[in-house]
């Protein structure tokens, strides 16, 4: 039984399906005080802690349907807004190291496990930027100096700063630079994406970085794990 704490988008198809059942699992495990897997590591860390089992089910979905599978076992688990496990089974740069021995003779996920801090922050620039933009233009001049030894601090970093629920402003900005990596092709829309839902914005970019086979974008957190935050708490769609 495992939650990952990383973005899905690294996660295989087997795994990520994978996760949302044992979510599932952890849920009516806590909720109906069952025994069984009630001492596991991962029912302990997520007890009490509804709110977060709830968007990371969320976060789970949205990757799901940007792969074309469709969710229909909502979670709605009860907790504070904002609080997340402090501890992990295994720090996110390990989870990056198990997927990666896991998959050396299987299926990938939809982001490419990185290979250095400079492809992991290309990865996660556009989750960042929708949240903190000053800590976007700070953080996105330390990558290409870091060593590997500072690897493991960023990964935590990135996975924990994607917790936070990004403002309507943080998102439009996020959405409309994903969208400018897109525009060139289609000037017809170009003028009126600022005019859009956020929703529809991220949709239409998905489908068009899909279509397009955008390896850029296709390998961003931003295209799945931002529309799991778009409908929530009142953030305008």
């Amino acid at each position: 039984m495992r939650i990952w704490d990383i973005n899905p988008g690294y996660l295989n198809r087997q795994s990520l399906l994978g996760e949302h059942r044992e979510l599932h699992a952890v849920v009516s495990v806590i909720e109906n005080s069952k025994k069984g897997y009630s001492r596991h590591p991962e029912t302990l860390r997520w007890a009490g802690y509804g709110w977060a089992l709830s968007m990371r089910h969320r976060i789970l979905a949205a990757e799901m349907k940007l792969r074309d599978y469709q969710d229909r076992t909502p979670v709605r688990a009860a907790g504070r807004g904002g609080d997340w496990p402090d501890q992990y089974v295994d720090e996110p740069y390990r989870q990056l190291e198990i997927l990666q021995d896991k998959y050396r003779y299987k299926e990938q996920g939809r982001i490419p496990l990185p290979k250095g801090s400079q492809q992991l922050w290309s990865q996660h620039k556009y989750s960042v930027l929708a949240r903190d933009e000053n800590l976007y233009r700070r953080l996105g001049k330390e990558p290409g100096s870091a060593g590997k030894e500072r690897f493991p601090e960023l990964v935590r970093t990135l996975t924990e700063l994607l917790r936070g629920q990004p403002s309507a402003g943080g998102l439009r900005n996020a959405l409309q630079q994903m969208w400018g990596h897109l525009s060139g092709s289609s000037p017809g829309f170009k003028g009126h994406s600022d005019k859009w839902p956020l929703k529809r914005l991220l949709r239409e970019i998905q489908n068009r970085a899909k279509e397009r086979k955008e390896s850029y974008l296709l390998s961003s957190t931003a295209l799945g794990e931002l529309m799991a935050w778009i409908p929530y708490e009142g953030i305008d769609t």
